[in-house]
């Protein structure tokens, strides 16, 4: 049952990495970019499919209890690297929206009936 967030988290980590840390690299050509955040996603990938498989095939979650639980750690994860990587201020809409998510987290876990 924590298999699954840790390596959600982990594969959030990279593939923030991958999709934004170029920014950090204005003088890499697109193609450049491309290439390495690929490469980069390749690792995120070896994360995030045994997170998915093993918290769906254990029956500990299912796909969507999955996807809303990466994207709150997406977010969370974004914040953490656009406050210390980008230098970004985080703002109260910013906040807002992570109410959201984790209220959604709170949503889909309770009982169908």
């Amino acid at each position: 049952m924590f298999w699954p967030p840790l390596l959600l988290v982990g594969s959030n980590i990279v593939m923030t990495f991958a999709w934004y840390g170029h920014l950090k690299r204005p003088g890499w050509g697109m193609a450049t970019a491309i290439v390495i955040s690929w490469g980069i996603a390749f690792f995120e990938y070896c994360l995030a499919v045994p997170a998915n498989r093993i918290g769906y095939e254990s029956g500990a979650y299912t796909g969507q209890q999955l996807k809303v639980i990466q994207e709150v750690i997406t977010l969370a994860v974004f914040a953490g690297f656009s406050v210390t990587v980008l230098g970004e201020p985080l703002r109260w809409n910013y906040g807002a929206a992570m109410l959201c998510l984790v209220a959604a987290v709170g949503f889909i876990f309770l009982p169908a009936k």
